[in-house]
This record gives structure tokens, C-alpha cells and sequence, in this order.
């Protein structure tokens, strides 16, 4: 996603402060035994824990120093880490996550393992795999950042991944999910029309990002982030969804469009206290479904807010969550 990075000296919690009122962008959250674990951008990935997924404890970020390869890879880059996406296979979380220049496509997604997320673990340690897929400037009208693992029916992984350019796009990962499968294997999954090829600093209405495919009964759902984050009261990030019985698409909106084609249905968009809402996770707890977002919080500077909703279903199987979350 395209993030301003926010210096907050006062917000700063100790290791064992917990909060209810805590400053994220792009939440993701899994859980380990009786503890949940949330992970979001930030200098190292931001990493936070939490008995009950309402106070939270900081924890230590992934990334003590900003990984070499990427220091390498992107020019400028300096261990402001993005979008982070957390799963669990074979024995191991999987943790992807994006580096890259702003307004930039000179980017690349990386993935770090680990055997526990408990820090107290003595088998605790984040062991880097270095870079899964890079967008290189002039040669990919995509961008690599903002990556989600999904699995599909035959147990396949796949990488959605992208933010404004040419959309959003999908690649099938090798079976250890660490490098692309051979012969490569891509489809675009989500697009909005743009007028300007080169430039992403002002894309109009082509602004896209951040995708999450949750699987819920027969179908794949796509969630998306049309718009702008990252401006206070001008930010008009809202969430958007569409349905496909396959992984790789077409996904489509409730009134049939293709997001490929800029297609998509607003699930939740923001009010006069919280004006932008968006880059949302989406998980199943205890036989819940749970939607995971940032708000941008106008009580509070506009500065981007955790807020954790359950997510409910119609009777056509769409999504639905409640306004009231933005009423907190």
C-alpha cells in the first residue's frame, strides 16, 4: 500500500503496556494457542500480542535491521517495512511481506519464517527467506507489495499482491511457498481504468490495493481498498468485495461486473469521525468470521485506529458488517 510514515512519540507502549487505542496500518492477526498475534506496517514489522483481540501488548518488531537483500533491491529503502500477511504451514508461520520506494513500482515481496510467534519460546527466532517477486520500473506495469497468501481447493498456494498501476494481480507459488512455481503461472484479479502509465503519485480513479481472499463456503471472496489512504480527513479509503467459485477469478461484484474489469461491491466506507477505512484482513475464530481494518480516527489527529468487527453473511452468501464500528 502507499503509506506516509507517522512519527508519534507519545504513543510509544512498553513491552508489557497494553492498549485498547492502538495506532496501525494494515492489520493482519492470526492466532497461536490462547494468544492472538497481530502484525502491520512498520519499522521491522510492527508486532503486537493480545489475550482477548481488545488490549493489546507491543511486542518486538520481526526485523531488528532492515534486511540486506532489500537494502539491495530497492533504492531508498531504509527498514520502513510494509503490509505484512501472517500464515501457518508445515510446522511454521509464514510471514510475507512488501518493501518499496514511495509512489514507486521499485518493489519486492519478501517472506520470514518462524517456529512459534511466542517470544518466550526458546524456539523463537524470525529466520529471513529473502525475496519471493519484485516489480522492476519500465519493465512490470504492476507493483509488488501489499502480498496474501491463498490456498485453493487443491491445496495450491498463490500470491495476490498490488496496489494502483495495472491492478491487482495473482502468481502460484512453488509448493514451499518461498519462490514462484515453474512454468510461471499469473492472472489479474482486480483493475480500475487510469489514464496516466507512468506516474502513480495521482492515479485518479485507479486508485487500488491491498487485496485479501477469504474462502467461505463455495465461493472465494476478494476483498479490495479503493481510493486514498493516508490523509487525515481526506482520506476516502473504502473496502470493496466481489465472489469467484475459482481462485484465480473472474471475480465478480453483486451485480455481475468483473473487479477486472473495476467492478466492485462497497462493503464499508467511512463517516465524518473516521473518513477513510480500509486494507482489511479477513479470518474465522471459533466459528466466526471476523473483518480486521485500519480507520482513521478524527477524535484522535486522524491518525489510523485497529478496529476488529465480526463479519455476518446474507442470504446470497455476501458479506455484511455493521456501521456501528465506526460509531466507537
Amino acid at each position: 500500500m502507499i503509506i506516509i510514515v507517522l512519527i508519534i512519540s507519545n504513543t510509544v507502549m512498553s513491552a508489557q503496556e497494553l492498549s485498547d487505542d492502538i495506532i496501525v496500518h494494515d492489520p493482519v492477526m492470526i492466532k497461536e494457542a490462547d494468544t492472538y498475534y497481530l502484525f502491520c506496517t512498520g519499522w521491522g514489522i510492527s508486532v503486537y500480542s493480545s489475550k482477548d483481540r481488545k488490549n493489546w501488548k507491543k511486542e518486538k518488531p520481526v526485523f531488528a535491521a532492515p534486511p540486506a537483500w532489500a537494502l539491495e533491491t530497492v533504492s531508498g529503502f531504509k527498514g520502513h517495512i510494509w503490509a505484512p500477511d501472517i500464515s501457518f504451514y508445515d510446522g511454521k508461520y509464514y510471514l510475507y511481506y512488501s518493501i518499496s520506494a514511495f509512489a514507486k513500482n521499485t518493489s519486492a515481496i519478501g517472506l520470514v519464517v518462524n517456529k512459534t510467534l511466542n517470544p518466550a519460546s526458546p524456539d523463537y527466532q524470525w529466520v529471513d527467506q529473502g525475496l519471493v517477486v519484485q516489480s522492476v520500473p519500465y519493465r512490470d506495469f504492476w507493483n509488488a507489495i501489499d502480498p496474501n497468501l491463498a490456498i485453493d481447493e487443491t491445496g495450491q498456494p498463490w500470491l495476490s499482491f498490488g496496489s494502483f498501476w495495472g491492478g491487482l494481480k495473482m502468481v502460484k507459488l512453488s509448493d514451499d511457498r518461498k519462490s514462484l512455481a515453474q512454468p510461471e503461472e499469473w492472472c489479474s484479479i482486480a483493475k480500475r481504468q487510469r489514464t496516466d502509465f507512468l506516474d502513480d503519485k495521482d492515479p485518479g480513479d485507479a486508485a487500488l490495493e491491498a487485496p485479501f481472499i477469504f474462502k467461505k463456503n463455495d465461493y472465494y471472496y476478494l476483498f479490495a481498498s479503493w481510493d486514498y489512504c493516508c490523509r487525515g480527513a481526506e482520506s476516502t479509503y473504502k473496502m470493496v468485495v466481489g465472489r469467484s467459485q475459482k481462485i484465480q477469478g473472474p471475480y465478480l461484484d453483486k451485480s455481475g461486473k468483473s473487479m477486472a474489469e473495476g467492478g466492485g461491491t462497497i462493503l464499508l466506507q467511512g463517516n465524518e469521525v473516521y473518513p477513510g477505512v480500509g486494507h482489511n484482513s479477513a479470518y474465522a475464530f471459533d466459528g466466526k468470521d471476523y473483518l480486521l481494518f485500519h480507520a482513521y480516527d478524527m477524535k484522535d489527529d486522524g491518525k489510523p485506529k485497529l478496529k476488529i468487527t465480526e463479519m455476518t453473511w446474507d442470504e446470497e452468501g455476501w458479506p455484511m458488517v455493521s456501521t456501528e464500528v465506526l460509531s466507537e
